[in-house]
């Protein structure tokens, strides 16, 4: 064999292995990637219950209802909103208006059943994908120093 010969069995190998090793973390991950929807994908995309996604926009306005550590709440885009049911202690900057993204399944009735929620944690931020969807929506309202900045 030729020293040429033995370098391309050589880079040949390694693409391969570095291949194979790419699809096995690909494929141990599969079950911890989470897509990311608005409720007018889950309306019009028919998202199967019991798949694990994240579902982002505002919390509609007069939705909120406590019941101990049980919250129901709307989560809303221009078109849809999806009630949602939450146990366990919200972040403290959750509240009506306000950006959400929410962990978990929908429930065979349609509602999204989260078993994480995060807020809006200061007046600059919101999640990447939800500015990006409001955006395209023509429902972003943020005002401030990173407002420009995210044009």
């Amino acid at each position: 064999m030729t020293r040429r010969q033995r370098r391309a069995t050589f880079i040949g190998l390694g693409v391969g292995i570095l291949c194979l090793a790419t699809f096995l973390v690909l494929f141990a991950l599969r079950d911890s990637v989470v897509g990311f929807h608005l409720p007018k994908d889950i309306a019009t995309k028919q998202v199967p219950e019991g798949r694990r996604i994240r579902l982002g926009g505002l919390v509609a306005a007069g939705s909120v209802k406590r019941d101990g550590l049980t919250v129901e709440f709307g989560i809303a885009d221009t078109a849809t909103t999806i009630p949602a049911r939450y146990t366990g202690v919200l972040p403290d900057l959750f509240r009506e208006g306000q950006g959400v993204v929410a962990e978990g399944k929908l429930d065979t009735s349609g509602r999204f059943i989260a078993d994480t929620v995060l807020a809006k944690h200061d007046e600059n931020y919101m999640p990447p994908e939800v500015a990006k969807a409001l955006k395209e929506q023509g429902m972003w309202q943020h005002t401030g120093p990173k407002a420009e900045a995210q044009k």
